[in-house]
């Protein structure tokens, strides 16, 4: 144990390391965390804190079952994991177990990289009938979120539609359409592969609100669902024809061209003769989802027209064209909005915790709150991929280590790394370490090996604290 002085230090020596807390083991998380154990002239602690057993996040939770190759990433975050200085709190929840004070008082920096855990929503009448879901809900579902396992997605019907035509929207449109003998050797989760197999739907029906030129996936996330076995991607020649402004917006985006070329060669292809069929709607809005006793029954759409706003960027505008598609579901897939957290300061309009270069701003006073910052999507949005948070998180990073410049402190009781489980054995917190998730992970991928897929996921958290010993 360490002594105990009330001598002078300066913050980030091997007398007095700097005592940093992760809230959230995320993509942004394990990339702050990576950054500021990289350091060469600071001593580091960092422990990251998760309200589930299990890390990474969206890699874990968001990332499709059927692309592996993304989830591979996790390699760097084990070994961020694996240096002496880190540690991983798994089921310790910020704002119930752990409040903002505790960090404070045990930590010189707390990092927020809790992402965003919800839906934009569409305003629009009929969004809260039984049968329309958000994108979120249904990804976290079929992922094996702990706490979506007892969720419901109506399959039993011909027709469905996906709002949104971002690539959350494309792996929605994908697992509804792909074989479930393919999606069985991924680690879907059981009882989502078992709702699958039973699904009637056979027309999944993509709606975006402007044109192919500013579509938000990518050609590699449009081009998979184009290629799926029994499935025919219909895309309407006049939604890829494409106005003055739009056609000047593919000289600067090579996404943007790749993706009108592709979607120009599927739109002579007509309707196909495969059983399934994913129909891309483009210039399209849901002004109204329809019901019967409470429960979805179409979408009310309306065609637009582009035109240039004040900034000169290209907005949809509705032309009082309207058309009624009947289905059994809606998919809402129109962007992520993050949640407040207890005694954080929180932007509710923008949905993230306002700050500048990551640094915290009370929304009050205009001023940072000292030592707190913020990294990922509830820093700048939801946006981008899962390495952009890289770079984004060592920003933050390196505002950190501006605002340690020439401080000094004592090595206190609360400082020292057994303080913070003290303090969480005394409240009978029960968490899970790095290791205690190795163990996990490595049950996981064994039963999955026993049932012919990647691995086999614990899904509730009294199986997961049980399968520790916990």
């Amino acid at each position: 144990m360490t002594e105990v002085t009330n001598h002078q230090y300066p913050v980030g020596s091997e007398q007095r390391p700097l005592r940093t807390a992760i809230v959230g083991s995320g993509p942004s998380g394990f990339y702050a965390a990576e950054a500021l154990l990289q350091q060469e002239d600071v001593v580091v602690d960092v422990d990251i804190f998760d309200r589930l057993p299990t890390p990474y996040g969206l890699v874990r939770f968001g990332v499709a079952p059927d692309h592996q190759k993304i989830k591979n990433v996790i390699r760097v975050y084990e070994r961020t994991a694996a240096h002496p200085r880190f540690r991983f709190f798994g089921n310790v929840q910020f704002g119930r177990d752990l409040q903002a004070e505790d960090l404070t008082a045990h930590y010189d920096q707390v990092v927020f990289a809790v992402g965003n855990e919800t839906d934009r929503r569409l305003n629009i009448p009929g969004e809260s009938f039984d049968g329309s879901y958000t994108a979120t809900a249904f990804v976290a579902w079929y992922n094996g979120h702990p706490d979506y396992v007892n969720a419901h997605f109506n399959l039993d019907h011909r027709r469905v539609v996906v709002v949104g035509i971002g690539n959350v929207a494309m792996d929605v449109a994908r697992v509804l359409a792909k074989s479930t003998d393919e999606l069985a050797k991924t680690d879907i989760s059981d009882y989502a592969l078992e709702s699958l197999r039973k699904s009637r739907v056979k027309e999944i029906v993509i709606l975006g609100r402007r044109g192919a030129a500013q579509a938000a996936f990518t050609p590699k996330e449009i081009k998979e669902i184009g290629s799926l076995d029994g499935v025919d991607l219909v895309v309407d020649p006049a939604d890829v024809a494409l106005d003055e402004d739009s056609r000047k917006l593919l000289a600067d985006s090579k996404q943007a061209r790749q993706n009108v070329t592709y979607l120009t060669e599927k739109s002579g292809e007509g309707l196909g003769t495969n059983p399934k069929k994913v129909f891309l709607r483009l210039l399209r809005s849901p002004v109204e989802i329809t019901g019967e006793n409470g429960k979805v029954a179409g979408v009310k759409i309306e065609k637009n027209v582009l035109y240039k706003d004040d900034t000169g960027s290209l907005r949809p505008r509705g032309t009082d064209e309207y058309e009624t598609l009947s289905c059994g579901a809606v998919f809402r897939s129109v962007g992520y909005h993050g949640v407040p957290l207890p005694g954080v300061p929180f932007h509710e309009k923008w949905g993230i915790i306002p700050n500048e270069r990551g640094r915290v701003i009370d929304p009050k006073t205009r001023k940072f709150v000292p030592g707190q910052y913020v990294v990922g999507w509830m820093k700048r949005g939801p946006s981008g991929l899962v390495g952009d948070n890289k770079p984004d998180s060592a920003e933050t990073v390196r505002c950190m280590m501006e605002d340690i410049d020439g401080k000094v402190a004592p090595v206190s009781e609360n400082m020292q790394p057994q303080a913070v489980e003290r303090l969480l054995s005394s409240r009978n917190i029960v968490y899970l370490t790095f290791a205690d998730w190795k163990k996990l992970d490595s049950l996981e991928t064994e039963n999955g090996k026993k049932a012919g897929k990647v691995r086999d996921k614990f899904v509730s958290l009294s199986d997961m604290l049980n399968a520790v010993g916990k």
